[in-house]
């Protein structure tokens, strides 16, 4: 890309930086600016203030890179802006954090800038939650010697303060808050403080804190103790495992991909391995980053890693509020902690010396972001992990079919397998129930066609459960009461669209509302009432289709007495949504816990005796290579929520397609099957992870805008590739399955090649060139893994 700069009379320079600005300008590693004699000291990585434009707009941005000397010309290099300041809080991103924002606006398409926002949580950055504290140590001439001939008399409560002063000092603690100290002392004001400052004992200073809420990762109030309770003992499998990663960790980069079934102690593995990795005093990276797919989950896994290290874990994800995130922040990049346990975020936690990352049912799609920049923590955190030398841990037990080619057919991963379930238990029995033929049977005992969303093989299995006191989970992967508001007239066939998308509205019922409910379009989330009647033909509307507001319904009607709760995005609000819910169940409170895909990851409850699946039809027609993979990880991971206790468990699978080869192997716990099928699948269709897509998505509210920019776009790929000799396989532009959301048409091009180099070279080709530009109207998704 072409040099850029920022030019104005200044004074003379000490060195010459570029900076990367926040505001996303796509200027390769940043805009060159002069480092003024003041900040000498600047260091890569720090946050600065720069002006831009004519008008030298204060902007912030990030310095990418420092160099005594400038490859401007003299008559430009004598004009170049200088920065204005560094970030007054000091905040910083560590070496190799830059490293890897280059890779990614690189790899992803994207603005160095939007990749270096995305990095630094917005709290840290607005410094949410600081305040200016009074800290009070002793004065430099008294030292703690209050017994002097010249020492001024104390009163009871001023000694208490003093003893308190001096035992916090050995501690290595100088400084205290003036409240917390007069707490410590037993002092109900701080007067008896105050009067030992103006003696001269004491004395203060100002200091900036972070006040934010104590983490509580439990409802129920559940804190690591760093005293686990019991030291479990190892499967032979388990034991193989960490031999293994024992070898590799010291070693540097290496990626394993650990692939063990539901309930074979993947996480005590995490455990030892990290235990293994801090515990070696020689090492100089021995920080590790645990990364959960789900919110839900990381309360449990935090939990879990503060009862074995205690308050060396830190933990980052969205339900914390902004002032806790900017403390947990600040601790990690403080060198406080050694361990970060979080979401897809907590991939760029500033440890400074990482020796081990883990990412936790690696699988998941939530591990992909679908905003600028929309980049794959899984694939970062192994970037990361190479950048750093530092060894990965990929947890599944469904693989995605990407990672198990890597392991089985490319072998650049370690495979370690754990077989059996560390209980030694078999994995649960998985009855299959064909809808159709339930319908059938339902209409032969009853004379009647009615709709029952549970069949009479789950409503005899749950109601047996409630007796046996045990608790029974069911998945719907789809919220809202009815996913169809149509008219009953077939001659007028209406179906109730959103205004702003080509999408059916769904209908969720609300019983605080006048209407009963209301309508909601689940792509731009518009809403509205629940029509009367047909617009087109005036007859009284129906609803139906399902979704877990209506199973919910029926439960209640059916099992009466039974304690039931739902656990979807509608309900579950906050971090403490969730948490609160699942302790309940923990706690046996809850009978009857349903849920979306939320409940179907990692969760373990030894008292879950069945296991629903109301509907596995909700993905597997979806137009997208990946619907049966995302199928099959479904089903076999909401299977495995039940016997990880000391009973067995069973599973019953409701669908319409008993046939499906996904739904059949996934009965059958098939994992090695199913990704070999798909392999060769995918292997004669060119798919990935055979080859490597990218997906481009060009978005416009005028249509013909959407279409003459798509189709100039592919004619501009298309001639770069036949130019380079690429042989990249185009495809489009074509409209996207879901063609409008919110309000803006959408048209996509596809691009697969051979691997990722050449995918590169043709996308960074017309980068150069300003003809690829991530904006509000055209979205570059490299690796996509929907294609909607």
């Amino acid at each position: 890309m072409a040099q850029l700069f920022e030019t104005e009379n200044t004074p003379s320079a000490v060195a010459y930086a570029k900076v990367a600005l926040e505001q996303g300008i796509d200027a390769g590693d940043g805009l060159t600016y002069a480092v003024p004699p003041m900040l000498e000291d600047l260091q890569v990585g720090e946050r600065v203030t720069v002006p831009l434009g004519r008008k030298n707009k204060a902007v912030s941005g990030y310095v990418m890179q420092i160099e005594n000397h400038c490859d401007l010309p003299p008559s430009k290099v004598n004009k170049l802006k200088a920065i204005t300041s560094r970030d007054a809080s000091a905040v910083s991103l560590t070496p190799d954090l830059i490293a890897l924002a280059r890779w990614m606006a690189a790899y992803y398409c994207c603005p160095l800038g939007m990749v270096l926002v995305t990095m630094l949580p917005a709290a840290v950055k607005h410094g949410t939650g600081t305040v200016r504290q009074t800290m009070v140590g002793y004065a430099d001439q008294v030292d703690g010697e209050e017994d002097s001939a010249d020492a001024p008399k104390l009163t009871k409560l001023q000694r208490a303060v003093v003893e308190e002063v001096d035992r916090l000092a050995g501690a290595g603690q100088p400084w205290t808050e003036i409240k917390e100290l007069a707490d410590l002392a037993g002092a109900k004001t701080v007067s008896p403080i105050r009067q030992l400052i103006k003696k001269g004992v004491l004395t203060t200073q100002t200091q900036s804190a972070i006040r934010a809420a104590e983490l509580i990762e439990s409802a129920r109030g559940k804190q690591g103790t760093g005293q686990p309770s019991a030291r479990l003992v190892l499967t032979p499998d388990q034991d193989k495992a960490l031999t293994h990663l024992g070898g590799h960790i010291p070693q540097g980069f290496s990626v394993n991909l650990l692939q063990g079934v539901t309930g074979s102690g993947k996480t005590e593995v995490y455990l030892r391995a990290i235990e293994s990795l801090i515990g070696n005093t020689e090492s100089k990276t021995n920080g590790a980053i645990v990364l959960v797919p789900e919110i839900a989950l990381t309360p449990q896994t935090s939990a879990r890693f503060r009862d074995r290290f205690g308050e060396d874990v830190a933990v980052l994800h969205s339900g914390l509020t902004a002032s806790q995130r900017h403390a947990q922040w600040r601790r990690i990049r403080n060198g406080e902690v050694r361990i970060v346990v979080g979401a897809r975020s907590a991939v760029f936690a500033p440890l400074s010396s990482v020796g081990l990352i883990i990412v936790d049912e690696e699988h998941d799609s939530s591990y992909k972001q679908d905003q600028l920049p929309r980049y794959q923590a899984r694939d970062v955190a192994i970037k990361r992990a190479q950048l750093c030398g530092a060894a990965v841990v990929l947890g599944s037990a469904t693989p995605s079919i990407e990672s198990y080619y890597n392991a089985t057919e490319k072998n650049t991963y370690h495979r370690l397998i754990l077989p059996q379930r560390v209980s030694g238990l078999s994995l649960p029995k998985v009855d299959i129930v064909d809808l159709t033929d339930e319908r059938r049977k339902r209409y032969q005992m009853t004379g009647k066609a009615g709709v029952h969303l549970l069949s009479l093989v789950m409503e005899t299995a749950i109601r047996r459960t409630l007796e046996d006191k045990r608790q029974t989970l069911l998945l719907l992967n789809r919220r809202g009461y009815a996913n169809y508001i149509a008219c009953p007239d077939h001659n007028c066939g209406w179906l109730m669209y959103c205004d702003f998308c080509d999408a059916l509205m769904v209908y969720h019922k609300a019983k605080q509302l006048p209407t009963g409910g209301y309508v909601e379009c689940h792509h731009c989330t518009a809403k509205q009432t629940l029509p009367t009647n047909c617009p087109q033909c005036s007859k009284k509307i129906t609803t139906f289709g399902l979704g877990t507001q209506r199973v919910e319904e029926e439960l209640e009607r059916k099992f009466p007495q039974a304690r039931l709760a739902r656990m979807d995005s509608d309900i579950m609000r906050t971090a403490r949504d969730y948490e609160e819910t699942l302790d309940a169940f923990r706690a046996g409170e809850i009978d009857i816990l349903l849920g979306t895909q939320m409940i179907a990851k990692g969760l373990d409850f030894p008292n879950v005796r069945l296991v629903g699946v109301i509907s596995a039809d909700t993905s597997i027609h979806m137009p997208d290579f990946r619907a049966t993979e995302r199928t099959f990880q479904l089903i076999s991971q909401v299977a495995g929520r039940t016997g990880r206790g000391s009973e067995a468990g069973k599973v019953i699978l409701q669908t319409f397609n008993p046939n499906d080869p996904a739904i059949q192997l996934a009965a059958k716990h098939d994992y090695e099957t199913f990704a070999q099928n798909e392999i060769e699948l995918r292997r004669n269709m060119r798919l990935p992870p055979i080859t490597r897509m990218a997906r481009i998505v060009v978005r416009d509210k005028d249509h013909v805008a959407c279409y003459e920019h798509a189709t100039k776009l592919a004619s501009s790929l298309n001639r770069f590739n036949d130019e380079l000799q690429l042989g990249v396989r185009l495809r489009g532009p074509m409209a996207c399955p879901i063609a409008r959301i919110a309000e803006f048409h959408r048209m996509q091009i596809e691009l697969i090649a051979a691997d990722a180099a050449t995918l590169q070279q043709l996308m960074t080709a017309l980068r150069n060139q300003n003809m690829l530009i991530s904006d509000h109207h055209t979205a570059v998704d490299v690796d996509p893994v929907s294609l909607l």
